[in-house]
């Protein structure tokens, strides 16, 4: 019986990451990212990533050029407290750089979204790796 009573503490208190509450609300967002990936696959566009342990580097390869500000996310599998999100500026040769505060580890889902959320690319990719990661709108998880 105490070990019951332990094990639904537990339980209660410590819900894990990946059970969502609100199936309705979380639907309809599948809905919208697919109209996001849509209008990416529209635009062809195409990006180059590289990761280290200090720092990002993203490059536009292909597709009509996205100068303004970028939102990168990187989304863990399991933990959600690990995600990290940022906006990316481009500098003056169209590179967009960003310093990381601690290393990526493990595998991830990575998404890219304009800043006004009009298009998103996603892929997943493990860390740390010493390829590129390509980000393709013509890729759809």
């Amino acid at each position: 019986v105490v070990a019951s009573v332990s094990t639904l503490f537990i339980a209660i208190n410590n819900k894990p990451d990946m059970v969502v509450e609100d199936y309705y609300k979380k639907g309809k967002a599948i809905n919208v990212d697919l109209t996001r990936l849509d209008n990416a696959f529209r635009l062809a566009l195409k990006f180059e990533l590289t990761v280290n342990d200090q720092s990002i580097k993203l490059v536009q390869t292909f597709g009509e050029p996205q100068n303004l500000a970028l939102r990168l996310h990187f989304i863990h599998r399991t933990q959600q407290i690990k995600d990290v999100s940022m906006l990316l500026s481009s500098d003056a040769n169209g590179h967009y750089n960003f310093d990381l505060e601690k290393p990526l580890d493990g595998k991830w889902t990575i998404q890219l979204e304009s800043f006004d959320a009009s298009w998103r690319i996603q892929t997943v990719d493990r860390f740390p790796s010493n390829i590129k990661t390509l980000l393709d709108s013509f890729d759809r998880l």
